[in-house]
């Protein structure tokens, strides 16, 4: 009654995560997460990648980011902060 197999002489590794925001062009907010911040601005702004939101409101420019320790912090962040009305987005990113 120890711990699973799985768990077993196994490490967890985790990589650490970004969660960023984006203003486009028109002047929205996008936000999202990414464990490579330089390459998703990259696909952000100029490939097929990106998101079809940010695609069609190029140029995007990067206002904000934090790092987080795991993928589940970065979307539980994620979420958190895409609940926040656009006044609590803009002083997060001042």
């Amino acid at each position: 009654m120890g711990s699973t197999p799985a768990k077993e002489g196994k490490k967890v590794h985790t990589v650490p995560q970004f969660v960023y925001i984006l203003e486009c062009a028109d002047t929205s907010l996008y936000v999202g997460c990414t464990n490579n911040l330089e390459k998703r601005l990259k696909e952000h702004n100029s490939s097929k990648k990106g998101a079809h939101y940010t695609k069609i409101r190029r140029p995007v420019v990067l206002k904000y980011s934090e790092m987080l320790p795991n993928l589940s912090d970065a979307r539980a962040r994620e979420a958190a902060i895409k609940r926040l009305p656009r006044e609590k987005k803009l002083a997060l990113i001042s």
